[in-house]
């Protein structure tokens, strides 16, 4: 069976693909910036293992024999999924192995923001560390004694809440309903908004929470809040945002994901010193790629034998 891996791999994993043929399976990897590899692979392949660069409906129409999109995460909005249906091609997703790495990434944007560590890393590399302003004391903070909402109370944000617990922090959630069996207090959205000293995302990006994140919202949010999103970059305004972190509303942002993929150079918000940034790597780790793996050939497994695959979406 031909697999097109959409995405660069490091040596190790490489090594890790390059055993499945034993098992049938010849997988071949294509960065996703390399459209000329990419589009010369795609007609002969069977299963697409994809991760971030949107799959549209003529990618769809182009891959003849395609007969599986199996989502390497949880988020499937990135795929055409009405056009997979068209051309009779499942889509499934893979809920839970990549859950640790980002409650981990969570937390540590959350620390980040908290002690202002792109000012202190920047300092300290150009010789001022022992210089910076006395001023900086004052905005220098921890976890303990906060409030921290989160915002959905999926499998993400049920790991990271006994975490957040466990180092004093007061956590709050939302989501379309309370959690009957939840040890924390929900709130309703805008409440739970003026309350929070910390608000983190755990929520898919659809046509209900496209946008969510409004100016209105984040005027919404107290005084020095820091707002962190691990999700979907499309669930927050970043014009608003940026407005609202560059005259002093809120204190800080932890941002793995933007509207945008990859971040354009001339964004904004990459010149504020209090937004903490990485690329939308959050769910990326080599427990996540291992998890991932199992459940990849499994289903392609499943595939060739005609069995019910793992998480079918469409």
């Amino acid at each position: 069976m031909k697999v097109l891996l959409h995405y660069a791999v490091g040596p190790a994993w490489q090594k890790q693909l390059a055993s499945l043929e034993r098992e049938g399976l010849q997988v071949e990897c294509c960065d996703e910036t390399d459209d000329v590899r990419f589009y010369k692979l795609l007609p002969d392949s069977e299963v697409m293992w994809h991760v971030l660069r949107p799959l549209s409906a003529s990618d769809i129409f182009q891959a003849r024999n395609l007969r599986l999109i199996q989502k390497i995460g949880v988020g499937v909005n990135t795929i055409d999924l009405e056009a997979a249906k068209a051309h009779d091609v499942r889509v499934c997703n893979m809920p839970g192995t990549n859950s640790r790495a980002v409650v981990e990434m969570t937390l540590l944007l959350m620390l980040a923001c908290l002690r202002r560590l792109p000012v202190q890393d920047r300092a300290t590399r150009e010789g001022r560390g022992w210089n910076l302003s006395s001023d900086l004391q004052d905005s220098y903070s921890e976890l303990a004694g906060k409030t921290v909402a989160l915002v959905g109370f999926g499998t993400v944000a049920q790991m990271l809440a006994p975490i957040l617990s466990s180092m004093e922090a007061r956590v709050i959630y939302t989501d379309l309903k309370p959690s009957p069996d939840a040890a924390y207090q929900f709130r309703e959205f805008p409440d739970l908004l003026e309350e929070a000293h910390i608000i983190s995302l755990h929520i898919p990006l659809t046509s209900a929470t496209a946008g969510l994140i409004s100016r209105r919202w984040l005027a919404a949010m107290r005084p020095g809040a820091i707002l962190i999103n691990t999700a979907r970059g499309g669930l927050i305004d970043q014009v608003a945002l940026y407005d609202a972190l560059k005259n002093g509303h809120l204190g800080a942002a932890g941002l793995d994901v933007f509207m945008a993929e990859p971040v354009a150079p001339d964004e904004p918000l990459l010149r504020l010193d209090n937004v903490v940034l990485t690329p939308h790597l959050a769910w990326l780790t080599t427990g996540t790629l291992d998890r991932s793996l199992t459940v990849a050939v499994e289903n392609c497994r499943r595939l060739v034998a005609g069995e019910a695959l793992l998480y079918q979406v469409v």
